[in-house]
Parts: C-alpha cells; structure tokens; sequence
C-alpha cells in the first residue's frame, strides 16, 4: 500500500498559530484559556476548508494537554497529546452528524456525558456538520448543551449556520470564519513547495489559490493534482492553466489592446481562438469583466490592494492601464456586463459576444463624434445667434391688443433643445479598413474641448460687452415699461406697471404694495435678462420690497381682524367674490 498522504492531512495544523487566515479566532480562544473564560459550548461557522474542525481539535487538544506552552499551544511531547495525535485518546470524541443525525445518537452522546475524563481535566465533544441533525434530535441535546457537566465542553462545527435552531445558537459562543484571501493560500502553498523541494512559478501557486475560492482545503487537493501531473518536479503556470481549464491572463491583455487600438480582425481571431480551446463564452465574458475591473483599480494607487495578483501580472497590469483611458473602460465594462445579462436569452451565443466586442472596439471613436457635434453645434449656436433688435418704446396710453403677440422672445433656457448638426463625411474622418488600427486622424480629441470651450465663452463675453443704451435711472423706467408693454397677460401688465423702479448702483429696487405683485414680478425671469442685455451689464440684479401703500387705514395694535371681518373686508374691495360666493351657496362656517 502507499504511504502517499494528501497535504490537506499531512499539512494540517497542529498548533493555533498554524492555522492560516483566521487570526480573529485563534486570537480569542488563546486569550479565553490565558484568562480562564472558556465557555462550555462553541459553535464554529463558516465556508467549506477554511480551518473549523482543525481549531476544534487543537482546542480539545490543548485544554487537556499537561503542559501547555506560554501562549497555550499543546506541547505535543505529554502523553495526552500523543494520545490524540494516534487517535487514541478517550477524552475527544468525535461526532459527524451527517451520518449520526437522529435522536438515539444524541442519547448515545449524552450517556458518554456522564462519565468523567479517564485523563486529563475535560472531556470534548466535537461535533461535525451539526447542521445535518433532525429537529428531534436537536431538541434532545438542548437540556444537556445548557446545562453540561464541569468537565464537558462541547464544539459544534457547520457550514450552514442558518439550519440551526435559534434555541441551540442562543446556547453556544458563535465564532465565524472567514474565507482565506488568495495571497494567505499562496504564501501557505510555497511554504510546503519549499519544505517538499518542489519548483513552483508564483502565477501557477496564485492560480491554485483562485481557483480554491478562499478554501485552503481545495487548494492544497488542486496542488497534489498539480503535482502530480509536473514534469521535473516543476509546477508551471502553462501545466496549471492547461489542467483547470483557465483562460490564460494573455488573451485578456491582448484582446484589451486590440480593442483600444479598434483592431477588429484581431478581435474576432482572439476570440475564434479561445473559443476553439474549449472555453465558454460565460466563463470568458466573466474574466475578461476581472480584467478590465483589475485595469480600473490600477486607475488609482489607493485601489491596488484590491488585486489579488502576483508581482509579475500586476506590473503587466500597471503598464496596460496607463495606456487604457478612464472613460474606455467604464464603457467597456457596461457593455460587458449587459451582455452577461443578454447572454441567456441569445439563441446565437458566439455572434451575441462579438457584437458587443464591435461594439467596445468603437467607444473611443464614438465618444470622438460626441465631442466633435458638441464643439460644432456650439460654434453654429454661436454664429447664428441674432444681434439684439431695439424695440421702439410704445406709449403708455396706447392700449395692447390681448392676441398681441409678446415684444421679446423667452429665454433661451426655456426654449426646446436644438438638435445638434450631424458631421458631415469627409476625408479625414473616413472609417480605417477592416483590421486597421489607426484611429481617426481628424476627429476632435478630448483634450481640444477645454480649449474651444474657451474660445466660444471668449467670443460670448466680448458680445455681451456691447450696451445699446448707458445705465441711467431714465433709459432703466424706460426700458422697464416698454418691456411690461409687451406683456399679453393683461392682468399681469395693469399690476407690473404700478410698480416703482429706481436703480442703486448696479442693483434694480422695485417697491411693491402686495405679496401678489411681488410673486408675479418674481415669475417675469425675462425681465431682468431683457435689461441686462439692453444695457450690456451682466451684473445687474433686482431687489424687491413690500412696502404699505399710502393711505391704507392703520390696524389696530393687540385687535386682529376675525376670519368673518376679514372675508367682509374681501367682499367690499371685490364684489366679484360676493357674487360667487352667493351663486354657488357658500356658506361661511367660520368664527
């Protein structure tokens, strides 16, 4: 028979400091022996091959140990630790509920409770995949877990924490584990390449720990596989990538280049290529979002902690992500992970994916064209904006026709959208060749648009500097009425034309008589814009107050008007109110 013992038994640990990645709970339970505040019962939680059932056994094994170490690992020399490591030992009983899932086993259990340890202090129940026992049997062991002998200790281990009644969580100290990070693994996986003798390349060791997905039980299994298929002695990132079918890291770089550079045949041959090699097109949309997500953590040296890589990839991925713009790769990765979601509804999977890898090959020349219509629709906006006509004052006893049409158009914000002028073709934005990777010699660039922005607010500006008319208290009343004039709204005309308007310095101070005249000033926005460009001064502002009107009758200091002398005041400024009031049968409730 062969003495062949698979690393996940012969590399397990034996001491706390051992285990690998969980710190958080080694930490605490050496603190709870130092301080002697160990509880009876303890649940350990967590996903499959990360270390529960292993710090169970160490835990067992150093409560009954003779002379534990002064950070409370066992010793391994007494003869209680000799005992356990030959599976020998009476005081550490091992349960596994998958099999032993029913209520004669939990009383079988509890008979083994009553006696004492044969040697040493405790007796440790260790129970396995606890998840797996039947409520029945959940309930016969809830009187005994509460309530154990001194010398009872009691570690139940699980993978499904959910499973459990709350009646057994809310009996046991919970610690849950955590997935093992995939530079923890590798670390783990180099050290026993070292103490075997073995060659490993550092992407192979980081590809096993990926694959293992933060289980160190699965990885050190991927490992002796890969042992087992090296030549020399030797693992190598070909053999590995080669045996766990992984698309190699080389397919994404390259593909990410072709696509920045719009080399279209490079890209359907790339991707003919992987697909020739027996990789879906999930599995490939999926690595390929990993890559452009790891190119986008480059972005900035805060976010590099964030890739779990080896020295050698990373660097590959700090030189491509200098080359790859920001915007590329949000869009990219939004077209990527649409056609993740799309992908199951495709009846053609392969032309599904390609379109979309056409479409990620053109972001950057449509994101030209985008820029391109925008400093031409601003450049045309701005040529074909009319000069400010003068409008010929219109006397104030002239009466305005309702259907007269307003003297002065809205502003310009409140108009519809103009559409911006497509590009017309020509020969310097003509489209490269299939293949080509020359992109369009011609088309505006990013770095153009600060530059003309500022060209068309310099233009803008040296208009607006041109006055019709110098600011004066005069030419301002005369301006603010022939504007109100060419109000339709007669109601809002007759109450805007009371208002008096004087200037201070740079600011308009227009004094109304009512809280209505104020509101429906504030609404006239064309107003100020009117005058602001009648005089040419942007900074023109407009201030209003509500003062009483002369002759008003004084009310009453400490005597406020009721809600029925108030309505009876109403009625006899506007009879109007009255006579609805009396058509209609309203009927005052107030007081």
């Amino acid at each position: 028979m062969s003495s062949f013992v698979v690393s996940a038994r012969k590399y397990r640990p034996i001491r706390f400091d051992d285990v690998v990645g969980q710190e958080h709970i080694t930490g605490t339970l050496k603190n709870a022996l130092r301080s002697d505040h160990l509880a009876h019962a303890f649940l350990f939680c967590g996903p499959r091959g990360v270390g529960k059932t292993t710090c169970a056994r160490i835990l067992g094994k150093v409560l009954n140990c003779m002379n534990p170490t002064p950070d409370f690992e066992p010793c391994d020399t007494c003869p209680s630790c000799k005992a356990f490591n030959e599976s020998a030992s009476f005081n550490i009983i091992e349960l596994d509920a998958a099999s032993n899932n029913s209520v004669e086993h939990i009383r079988s259990l509890i008979d083994q409770v009553r006696f004492q340890p044969q040697q040493g202090k405790y007796k440790v129940f260790i129970i396995d995949e606890v998840h797996m026992l039947s409520p029945a049997a959940f309930n016969a062991f809830l009187k005994t877990l509460e309530e154990p002998p001194s010398y009872a200790i009691f570690i139940l281990a699980t993978t499904e924490k959910h499973k459990i009644l709350p009646t057994i969580l809310s009996r046991c100290q919970i610690f849950d584990f955590k997935r093992i990070q995939v530079p923890q693994i590798a670390a783990h996986l180099e050290g026993i390449c070292t103490h075997e003798g073995l060659e490993a390349e550092p992407e192979a060791l980081h590809v096993i720990a990926q694959k293992a997905d933060g289980a160190l039980r699965d990885a050190l299994s991927i490992f002796d596989r890969m042992v087992s298929s090296a030549a020399g002695k030797k693992i190598a990132y070909q053999d590995v990538i080669a045996n766990l079918n992984v698309l190699d890291y080389d397919y994404y770089f390259r593909l990410a280049d072709a696509l920045v550079t719009e080399d279209l045949s490079q890209i359907l041959l790339l991707f003919n290529e992987i697909l020739n090699n027996g990789f879906e097109t999930d599995l490939f949309l999926n690595g390929f979002a990993e890559h452009l997500r790891n190119l986008l953590m480059c972005k900035d040296p805060e976010t590099l902690v964030l890739l779990e890589l080896s020295s050698g990839i990373r660097d590959r991925y700090l030189v491509q992500a200098a080359q790859t713009p920001h915007f590329f790769l949000l869009s990219a990765l939004n077209l990527v992970n649409d056609c993740d979601v799309n992908l199951r509804q495709a009846r053609n999977k392969r032309l599904h994916v390609e379109l979309y890898l056409i479409k990620m090959a053109h972001i950057t020349r449509a994101m030209d064209i985008q820029v391109g219509q925008l400093l031409k629709s601003g450049a045309e906006e701005e040529k074909k904006k009319p000069e400010p006509e003068k409008v010929t004052p219109v006397a104030e006893a002239e009466p305005v026709a309702p259907n007269q049409p307003a003297l002065f158009d809205p502003p310009a914000a409140e108009t519809a959208p103009r559409a911006a002028p497509p590009i017309e073709p020509s020969e310097k934005t003509s489209r490269p060749s299939w293949g080509s990777s020359k992109h369009l010699a011609a088309t505006p660039r990013l770095d153009q648009l600060s530059a003309s922005t500022e060209e068309i607010n310099g233009k803008a500006a040296s208009a607006a500097k041109k006055a019709d008319l110098e600011l004066t208290s005069e030419n301002l009343v005369k301006e603010w009425k022939t504007y109100l004039q060419g109000i339709p709204q007669e109601t809002v005309r007759n109450l805007l034309l009371n208002t008096e308007v004087r200037l201070d310095g740079e600011t308009l101070t227009a004094q109304v008589t009512s809280a209505l005249i104020e509101n429906t000033l504030r609404e006239e926005r064309g107003l100020l814009e009117y005058l602001r460009e009648k005089f040419g001064n942007s900074r023109l502002a407009l201030s209003i107050q509500v003062v009483k009107p002369v002759g008003a009758p004084a009310q009453p200091a400490g005597k406020p008007l009721t809600n029925k002398e108030k309505l009876l005041k109403l009625y006899e400024k506007n009879p109007l109110v009255k006579e609805m009031a009396e058509r209609f049968s309203l009927r005052f409730d107030g007081d």
